[in-house]
């Protein structure tokens, strides 16, 4: 405990001899299972504190904005009129601070620890978090200091209302971003000697064989070719760009200080992103070992019954609703399952012989090797993707749902695999989030902002959009459209700052044709 810096542990909150012993005992534990995490620091907390610490986002040293407060007085308001409880809250650095409310039961504190342990293992071993700024409390002081100087300078009234605007658009990033490189930079000079290269590719052959080797219409494809990537590298992005905000950094015409703000909206955002990607892998990762932990070593006799109240509060199911941690931790007990008696390769999946497949057991006791193989490498999509089965769907009771108009009720629509596993994807895929690309840079030739929502089955709230894309105007400073699809028919909506128009758009059947009036001029 002597490494841990003061200004964390506030007079009276270190875990008191017992919990300080259960952790020791818990930590051992986790690590005898191969569970690997970074130092993991624990704070006991009063329900205000935990409060106020969960409407930061687990991190108080944050800028000061009104959102935090009003965010505090729902979670206040909610525990005190007992609708909710925050057990535990753990965050995503080295090391990682934990925090416990100190009106739990002990059996409670000892779940929670073991939670933890297993929350930390998947924040450090998990490649979706390697990318992470694992020293990100100090990275959130600099950025609570930057803005506080800001206010200082600009006042707080008008930084105030320029990080209400940067806030309606946080989510429009790309939280791949960081695993892939989607956008090449062309330089103009680049683009004028494409200009000047008017030869045509060709496939080396001898004179008398060139005209069977490249015939007329094969240059004239590859002519086409040629002028279609110069066309691209004109276009300005050269390809859609579905970092939207990362675009305003880099061309918006934004004031220093405002550029500031946007980038420390950009980094928290890019922070907390991986932790949306996985939140099926790793609330159902931590609940699988604090259960291993809790009925195999820690639980007294007289610990059970509280035990099993609260932990089945914890992955109950409601109607309708998707709980990432029963979900989460039922797969990953079923991949260890198939992977222990050798459900898995080319003589299982050829089996369709039911009674076989009922029985089948080879003994490989493959499983807890595998799901830490997959506790590396995955997210929620690929993991869904790649473990959910036809068998586990079914013991789960799994099914697809649509709102039957005629009743006004909501009614099962198939129990069928592939139906409930693509409805899973793509509410994974989505996030209720639409995805938003920046088309191009430079619409009508106005410099002004075209952006294009590929349809996905839900259509855009337009109440959201106007305000919104009335936002984005505030940041690009010129009229903002937005290419989408409402009631199954192509539309374009528009706002210049002050009024919101929606028009059918036919030219959205031909978008390459207007992006060719593009050039590369910044905004």
């Amino acid at each position: 405990m002597s490494m841990i810096p003061s200004r964390f542990l506030r007079e009276g909150r270190q875990l008191p001899s017992e919990l300080e012993e259960a952790r020791v005992e818990i930590e051992a534990l986790a690590k005898g299972y191969g569970l690997d995490f970074f130092e993991t620091i624990f704070e006991m907390c009063t329900y205000e504190e935990i409060n106020m610490i969960a409407s930061y986002g687990g991190f108080p040293t944050r800028y000061p904005h009104w959102r935090f407060g009003m965010e505090f007085l729902q979670m206040q308001k909610s525990y005190e009129y007992g609708l909710s409880k925050i057990y535990e809250m753990v965050i995503n650095t080295d090391p990682s601070y934990a925090y416990l409310m100190d009106c739990n039961l002990v059996v409670d504190q000892k779940l929670v620890m073991a939670h933890v342990f297993g929350h930390v293992d998947f924040f450090k071993n998990n490649l979706w978090f390697a990318p992470t700024n694992r020293r990100m409390l100090d990275q959130m002081a600099n950025h609570a200091t930057k803005i506080r100087k800001i206010m200082d300078r600009h006042g707080q009234t008008e930084v105030e209302a320029f990080i209400d605007v940067c806030l309606s658009v946080e989510n429009l990033i790309d939280p791949y971003a960081p695993h892939i490189q989607r956008q090449r930079a062309v330089s103009e000079a680049q683009v004028e000697q494409a200009e000047l290269d008017r030869t045509v590719s060709k496939i080396p052959a001898k004179p008398y064989m060139d005209r069977h080797i490249n015939p007329p219409e094969f240059l004239k494809a590859q002519k086409k070719k040629k002028q279609e990537e110069l066309q691209k590298m004109k276009s300005f992005p050269e390809s859609p760009e579905r970092d939207v905000l990362g675009f305003l950094i880099q061309h918006a015409p934004l004031k220093r200080w405002q550029r500031e703000v946007l980038n420390v909206i950009r980094d928290e955002a890019m922070y907390f992103a991986p932790q949306g990607q996985t939140k099926i892998m790793n609330e159902g990762w931590a609940t699988y070992w604090h259960t291993k932990m809790m009925t195999s070593h820690i639980l007294s006799d007289s610990e059970v019954i509280d035990y099993a109240d609260h932990h089945s509060g914890t992955v109950h199911m409601t109607p309708g609703r998707l709980n990432p941690y029963k979900l989460g931790v039922e797969l990953w007990r079923h991949i260890e399952e198939r992977w222990d008696r050798g459900r898995f390769g080319k003589d299982w999946l050829d089996c369709d012989d039911p009674r076989i497949r009922a029985k089948w057991d080879t003994e490989a006791m493959q499983g807890r090797d595998k799901i830490f193989q997959v506790r590396k490498t995955h997210n929620d999509i690929t993991f869904i993707d790649t473990f959910l089965t036809p068998d586990f769907c079914e013991e789960q009771g799994f099914f697809t749902s649509r709102f039957e108009p005629r009743t006004g009720r909501w009614i099962i629509d198939s129990r069928e695999f592939q139906a409930v596993k693509a409805q899973l994807l793509n509410m994974l895929a989505t996030r209720g989030t639409p995805r938003i690309y920046v088309l191009d840079a430079n619409a009508y030739n106005r410099g002004e902002l075209l952006l294009q929502h590929p349809h996905e089955g839900l259509d855009i709230q337009l109440d959201w959009a106007a305000q919104v894309m009335k936002n984005l105007v505030h940041l690009w400073g010129r009229p903002i459209h937005l290419d989408s699809v409402i009631d199954g028919k192509p539309v374009r909506l528009t706002h210049d700052g002050t009024s919101f128009e929606q028009q059918t758009h036919e030219a959205l059947q031909k978008p390459s044709e207007e992006k060719g009036e593009s050039t590369r001029d910044s905004a």
